[in-house]
């Protein structure tokens, strides 16, 4: 499965609970899954950050429904070339820098 599929298939099995939760509620539990993928990094088992990567990818695909993005053209636009700083692979930006 691609990213295009994954998140089609995120919107037809959760689309009608997404959109009655809104944005503000669906970015919550995100940001819920992130704390949880925190502390499988931290202290985890292998099988927990799995599973928590799986969630947070999830909860990222519906935000992106939520708001109409299209996240394998968003990625595709920003680092489809590369590196968005230096447009290099690999990058050869300064570690300080972000990205």
């Amino acid at each position: 499965m691609n990213l295009k599929e994954f998140q089609r298939l995120i919107q037809e099995t959760y689309g009608a609970k997404d959109s009655r939760r809104g944005v503000e509620g669906t970015f919550m539990w995100f940001s819920e899954e992130v704390g949880e993928l925190a502390t499988a990094l931290r202290s985890g088992s292998h099988e927990e950050r799995t599973h928590e990567f799986a969630d947070v990818l999830a909860w990222l695909a519906t935000l992106a429904n939520a708001v109409g993005v299209d996240l394998d053209l968003a990625v595709r636009e920003k680092y489809g070339d590369g590196c968005p700083g230096c447009h290099k692979i690999p990058c050869i930006c300064n570690q300080a820098e972000k990205p």
